[in-house]
């Protein structure tokens, strides 16, 4: 996996999306990060971190990236992050409801 910049991560998980357009799906993952790359003492002693980040993980079939977000940089990443997303769901399959009193399918 290929720790990246936020930056890079976004322009990657751009062409991500595309690659994936026809055939395949991005599998993006987002959890809280401490910065600890080892796991906790088995004493139970957790030492508290000074400030949690993000970590963002995207999976296209064999290629995986990631990246950190830092909490000073999160706003700016939200807006990158969030006009990507609505940019490159363009695909989505629309949801076909029935109208019970009449029988009909909408299509919405």
């Amino acid at each position: 996996m290929v720790l990246l910049d936020n930056d890079a991560f976004l322009s990657r998980l751009t062409i991500m999306f595309h690659k994936a357009r026809n055939t395949g799906s991005v599998c993006i993952t987002m959890k809280r990060y401490d910065g600890r790359n080892k796991h906790l003492p088995k004493d139970g002693s957790k030492p508290e971190p000074q400030e949690y980040m993000c970590l963002l993980r995207a999976t296209v079939s064999n290629s995986k990236i990631s990246t950190v977000v830092h909490p000073k940089d999160v706003n700016k990443f939200q807006q990158a992050y969030c006009s990507l997303l609505r940019g490159n769901m363009d695909g989505l399959k629309s949801k076909e409801s029935q109208d019970k009193s009449k029988g009909h399918t909408i299509i919405s």
